[in-house]
């Protein structure tokens, strides 16, 4: 990527993830001439290498290349290097190119919930808007990130958030570590590191905060106590207005320590990004982390964070804070769902200027006129301007349906209500315009599960219980439970759900790289499943369904 920045050349970056074909549109829409592949990742490049030929000429595997991966390639007319050989290649001298701020740096492709992915064209200016953006941001607090600092590289580099943050560090000089690319040892990897600073999406912080609730869990009632108590104190005096390290300096060695050693020791700058972080979520660890926490909220199309909560305001909790400094936001009213700009909680559609925007999609003049609009990205999200500046997301504009009585759902909203539920560890929640009530596929957690089974004396593994009427009847009223408790309403409650084992995940097209759920694919997936969940649920009594 740098060496691409320093001879004037865009960078697009190619993997796999982004679903089953992705490689080979990749590089035939952004005519990819040149390959850099994973050494693992060699024979997948090969197997489509054939209906890539039209531009690609070039691949170079970051490890070796076998002779008959290096024969398949040139069979089909193109040159395959190992690094080795690659290197050796470099031996004359050559002065950098003259790059101009209206350059492309790079074509970020996203992992778009439908269809194919789209070519976000991101130039020079918007790369170091965007990172004189986030040294604006820092400056303002006492966290100024220097070449002490080093940063745990886990997220996709392919993703703009990642790749943003990677150019900061290098910027300010600060280090850089990457993962093993294993998530088994990603705890390992972070006590090797010892990072300073930690971004990660929601999910991630998700996990970390069941893992660690599960332990106090287990501490016995005195120390559920202490830590209660601590938390409160803290937590009172971070909404008074304290700074992080001086709200409750002696607790945070007492008591909070071990969370903060869980995070490698040395944490004290956490973003999250990517999705929306829960309010809960997000309160937790700026009480127990040790560590600031920023939720930011961007776009592969705002070249990453366009909006940012500030460190050390705590009224910000639940919220992706204010626009960075190159960025001006407004709210667009959406009336037929509802959201009016002008009424006295503003709501609307997120509509962003600035110079960390894209200049468009890569040959889709007409998806680029859809949402760039008289200068304005039109985002797609509903965000409230709350009365202290900062904005919160409340919605996304596609992703609301109506049911049979005419009751319109705004699915996300749900399913991050029902998410808080701790017993589950994810959940995709589906209804119709010609069906009446919801249903939803559960991923539980596994521990929780087993837990409960064990008290009820119910025998069996994960995978079997996750048949079990009992378990799914259980599972179904909690999460009926918890949505009572946020004060969800009748048609918003689960009917019948269906007991997942497997997480979501990529490999099944089910989700995306950050982790955003991605409902067509879900919806054809776990199709048979959510007819019989309606069937059943229809002919009488209520349904837990599961596999």
């Amino acid at each position: 990527m740098e060496a691409c920045n320093s001879r004037g050349m865009y960078c697009v970056p190619l993997y796999d993830t982004l679903g089953a074909n992705a490689v080979e549109f990749i590089i035939n829409h952004a005519e990819v001439s040149v390959a850099f592949v994973q050494e693992n990742k060699m024979q997948s490049m090969l197997a489509c290498l054939s209906n890539c030929v039209s531009h690609l000429k070039t691949i170079v595997s970051f490890g070796m290349v076998m002779e008959e991966q290096k024969k398949c390639a040139e069979e089909c007319g193109v040159s395959c290097f190992s690094w080795k050989e690659f290197v050796s290649l470099g031996t004359s001298e050559y002065k950098l190119q003259a790059k101009e701020k209206g350059d492309t740096c790079t074509i970020m492709y996203t992992s778009g919930t439908t269809g194919d992915p789209k070519g976000v064209l991101l130039t020079n200016e918007a790369v170091v808007a965007e990172v004189f953006s986030i040294d604006k941001l820092l400056q303002e607090s006492d966290k100024v990130v220097t070449e002490w600092d080093t940063y745990f590289s886990f997220l996709p580099l392919a993703h703009i958030f990642d790749q943003i943050i990677e150019t900061y560090c290098i910027y300010k000089g600060a280090s850089i570590g990457f993962w093993q690319g294993d998530i088994k040892y990603l705890v390992e990897d972070i006590h090797a590191l010892k990072p300073t600073i930690f971004c990660a999406v929601p999910r991630v912080f998700d996990r970390i905060y069941t893992s660690v609730l599960e332990k106090i869990s287990k501490g016995g009632p005195m120390n559920q106590k202490i830590f209660q108590w601590a938390y409160n104190y803290k937590l009172n005096k971070l909404k008074k207005g304290r700074k992080q390290h001086k709200a409750a300096p002696f607790l945070d060695k007492l008591v909070f320590q071990k969370i903060k050693e869980g995070l490698g020791g040395r944490v004290r700058i956490m973003l999250s990004g990517a999705a929306p972080l829960s309010k809960h979520v997000e309160e937790f660890f700026r009480v127990t982390s040790c560590s600031i926490l920023l939720q930011g909220y961007g776009l592969t199309e705002s070249c990453a964070g366009c909006f940012t909560s500030i460190p050390n305001e705590f009224s910000m909790v639940g919220t992706v804070g204010v626009p960075v400094a190159a960025i001006e936001a407004r709210l667009e009213s959406v009336p037929e769902m509802g959201y009016d700009s002008l009424s006295s909680t503003p709501r609307g559609e997120i509509c962003l200027r600035g110079n960390t925007l894209f200049s468009g999609y890569c040959k889709r003049q007409d998806l680029t006129d859809e949402v760039l609009v008289d200068g304005w990205f039109h985002t797609g999200d509903i965000g409230e301007w709350q009365p202290n500046g900062a904005m919160k997301i409340i919605d996304r504009k596609k992703n609301i349906f109506k049911l049979s009585q005419g009751e319109y759902i705004a699915v996300e909203n749900l399913e991050n209500t029902y998410n808080r539920c701790p017993i589950i560890d994810s959940i995709w929640v589906y209804g119709n315009s010609f069906e009446s009530f919801l249903v939803a596929v559960v991923v539980p957690n596994k521990t929780t599960l087993e837990d409960w089974a064990e008290t009820h004396n119910k025998s069996g593994d994960y995978q079997s219980l996750c048949v079990s009427p009992r378990a799914r009847k259980y599972i179904l009223d909690e999460l009926n439970s918890t949505g009572k408790k946020h004060k969800l309403r009748g048609f918003e409650m689960l009917k019948a759900i269906h007991l997942e084992p497997n997480p979501f995940n990529i490999e099944r097209d089910l989700i995306t790289p950050t982790f955003k759920l991605k409902r067509p694919q879900l919806l054809k997936y776990y199709e048979e499943y959510i007819d019989q969940l309606y069937n059943e649920a229809k002919g009488g009594a209520t349904i837990a369904r599961g596999m």
